[in-house]
């Protein structure tokens, strides 16, 4: 995965876009964009539930992004 994010700007240069652009859009910023915005997605994701929390008291189920329940009050044991 590395590999091919490392090499991404070469690509690109080959493909017409200049140089500049591809080393400004290169392997390291590429990281740091990706890891930027997964962070910022954990924060939003975190402070929503904590914005809806008493409906989590009201459920005891934490819901994920896709809908399956990620952690429950233990009720149901």
């Amino acid at each position: 995965f590395l590999a091919i994010i490392a090499i991404l700007p070469s690509f690109a240069v080959k493909l017409g876009i200049q140089q500049e652009f591809a080393q400004f859009f290169g392997g390291t910023s590429l990281l740091i964009l990706v890891g930027v915005v997964l962070d910022t997605l954990q924060q939003i994701e975190s402070y929503l539930l904590m914005r809806h929390y008493d409906g989590l008291m009201k459920t005891g189920r934490v819901t994920g992004r896709t809908g399956i329940p990620a952690a429950s009050s233990g009720a149901a044991l």
